[in-house]
């Protein structure tokens, strides 16, 4: 009876390079006028729905020191002793942050998830 000896270590540091990448086929694929027209309109898509989240951003975070400037009555309204600049900039915009990137993902995930819908009709 051989006695065997604590297993062998094996140190992990990534995927093996030494294995050949696996070659992208189908009508995804970049290199052909298909692929290339898919790709174009998913990234429009999301570029265009990026745009809009940034023009809303713009137009409601950005505005209100333009706001503030044009209403200097704000500047005398307290609300529990802090005053009312303060409590919209320092409170109210960071739910609204949080609402607007919450819609952003979701409607990232449907593009791509109906475009993956659109490359599986395609393959078929």
């Amino acid at each position: 009876m051989s006695e065997q000896g604590p297993p062998r270590r094996v140190r992990v540091t990534g995927p093996d390079r030494r294995a050949r990448p696996i070659p992208r086929t189908g009508d995804i694929d970049e290199a052909s006028p298909l692929g290339g027209v898919y790709l174009g309109s998913l990234l429009r898509e999301q570029l265009w729905l990026a745009a809009r989240v940034l023009g809303l951003l713009t137009v409601t975070v950005g505005g209100l020191p333009l706001l503030f400037f044009l209403a200097p009555g704000l500047d005398d309204v307290r609300v529990a002793g802090a005053p009312v600049a303060w409590l919209v900039l320092g409170v109210l915009v960071y739910p609204w942050l949080v609402l607007l990137g919450w819609h952003y993902v979701r409607r990232a995930e449907r593009n791509e998830r109906d475009f993956a819908e659109l490359m599986g009709e395609v393959e078929r």
